[in-house]
């Protein structure tokens, strides 16, 4: 017994891991303040309900305060490392059929995935760059 949730725990997931081990040991679980008792089906439907609204109201907080931080000009995540110099520098590589993505991303120092991400038709040059070689040779 405990006068409130918050006395037991300071997180949701803190919260049901607790009740749910009292409960594999066969004690009840019970709150005054949420006048709340686990011991009875409803009690245990109410926590449940509880844990969901509340952890609602954790992530629609932290969605308005992402969108209130990206009207202010923030933005979460890394800095990106691309420049527009680099993806022309990768455009320019792609029609070397001995260069792949990967040495390409290595000698400029980016991951082959954030050539992919910022050169969204990447594969499609590079198909059609080596067919147009390949082409040229026959």
């Amino acid at each position: 017994m405990v006068p409130s949730l918050d006395q037991l725990s300071r997180s949701l997931q803190d919260l049901i891991t607790t009740v749910g081990q009292l409960r594999t040991r066969g004690v009840g679980f019970t709150s005054l303040h949420e006048n709340l008792d686990t011991t009875t089906p409803g009690g245990r439907f109410v926590l449940h309900v509880f844990a969901e609204f509340i952890r609602e109201l954790i992530v629609s907080g932290a969605r308005k305060g992402l969108a209130a931080a990206r009207a202010r000009g923030r933005v979460g995540g890394r800095p990106s490392v691309v420049t527009s110099e680099i993806i022309r520098a990768a455009r320019d590589m792609l029609p070397n059929p001995e260069a792949s993505i990967t040495s390409i991303a290595k000698i400029l120092g980016v991951s082959p995935g954030t050539l992919y991400n910022h050169i969204p038709d990447l594969r499609e040059l590079r198909a059609s760059r080596t067919r147009e070689i390949e082409g040229s040779a026959g």
